[in-house]
C-alpha cells in the first residue's frame, strides 16, 4: 500500500504564492492527485508539446505528466500556473507516462532553483511528495540501474 510522504518544502515560494507553507508540511495536504487536490471551480487540463528529440522534430512527447489546475496571482501581482506533475497517465501520456521516479524528481527540483537563482525563467516546485509507490522504469544503458 502506498504512504506518501513529504521530500521537499520550498516556503519560501509557497509564500510567494500565497500558500500556508504550514499546511502544505502536513498530512492535511491536498494529495497528488486532481481529484482531491482541485479547488471546487477548477477545470484541469493536460497539455501535449512538440519538440526535437535525437535531432528530429516529434510533434507529440507528451506532457511530462502534468495537470494544469490553473492560475493564481502571486505576492507581487504575477499571475502563475499551479499544477501537478508526476500525478499519474493523462490523455497525452507515453507509455512510461505514469508517476514519476525519485531520482528525476529531485534533479527537476535542483535544476529549477538553480536556473532561478541565475536570473533564468523557470518551471519551480512549491512541494515535492513521494507517493510511496513502486515506480520501475527501463535503462537505456544495462550498465545504470
Amino acid at each position: 500500500m502506498a504512504s506518501p510522504r513529504l521530500i521537499k518544502l520550498n516556503r519560501p515560494l509557497a509564500v510567494q504564492l500565497g500558500l500556508d507553507p504550514d499546511l502544505l508540511s502536513t498530512r492535511r495536504a491536498p494529495k497528488s492527485s486532481p481529484e482531491n487536490a482541485c479547488p471546487t471551480a477548477a477545470d484541469p487540463i493536460a497539455m501535449a508539446y512538440a519538440g526535437h528529440q535525437f535531432g528530429n522534430f516529434v510533434p507529440q512527447l507528451g506532457d511530462g505528466r502534468a495537470i494544469l489546475l490553473g492560475e493564481v496571482i502571486d505576492q507581487d501581482g504575477v499571475r502563475r500556473d499551479i499544477q501537478l506533475k508526476g500525478s499519474g497517465p493523462t490523455p497525452f501520456s507515453r507509455r512510461g507516462g505514469r508517476r514519476a521516479a525519485l531520482g528525476p524528481v529531485l534533479r527537476e527540483y535542483i535544476v529549477s532553483e538553480a536556473m532561478f537563482a541565475l536570473g533564468v525563467p523557470t518551471t519551480r516546485f512549491a512541494r515535492r511528495r513521494r507517493h510511496g509507490e513502486r515506480v520501475q522504469r527501463r535503462s537505456r544503458n544495462p550498465e545504470r540501474c
